[in-house]
């Protein structure tokens, strides 16, 4: 029979290897920074979406440009609704200029596909709604979209 030798080393444990410790954490910084999503504007506005029954989700965000619609966040601006496209307010005026640039700024094939999504605040007139509607209208900007938030059956 063969005896087997007890360690007489002190401290009891054997070290753990940390030689791949770098290449774990930058596996997981890489995961991060691939799989977060950016917020690409800061609402300016405050935005309660309303509640639907049916709620389909949007395919490509890519091909979605977002125009906001609410009361201002910062008081000093007043309570009455007002529009932000990207991150600045704006006017019903505006809408057609903000259109083109959206479209220059996606591909040729995909400017076909551009959707503007509606994000209104529940509280917001369907004056001023109307209004942007029927300025993307004017502009060829025929796909819309109003978002919402899932309700109760």
């Amino acid at each position: 029979m063969a005896k087997f030798k007890t360690s007489k080393t002190k401290g009891g444990q054997a070290q753990i290897n940390t030689a791949s410790l770098p290449d774990i954490i930058f596996m997981l910084l890489f995961f991060f920074m691939v799989t977060t999503h950016m917020r690409e504007t800061t609402p300016l506005v405050h935005i309660k979406l309303p509640e639907a029954t049916q709620v389909q989700k949007l395919e490509k965000k890519s091909l979605v440009s977002y125009i906001y619609i609410g009361e201002p966040v910062n008081k000093s601006l007043g309570s009455k609704s007002r529009i932000q496209l990207n991150d600045a307010f704006a006017s019903v005026k505006q809408i057609p200029e903000f259109v083109a640039r959206e479209r220059q700024a996606r591909p040729e094939s995909d400017r076909n596909l551009l959707t503007f999504a509606l994000k209104v605040d529940q509280n917001t007139k369907m004056g001023i709604v109307t209004d942007v509607k029927q300025e993307l209208r004017k502009s060829n900007a025929l796909k819309i979209n109003y978002s919402t938030r899932k309700g109760k059956k």
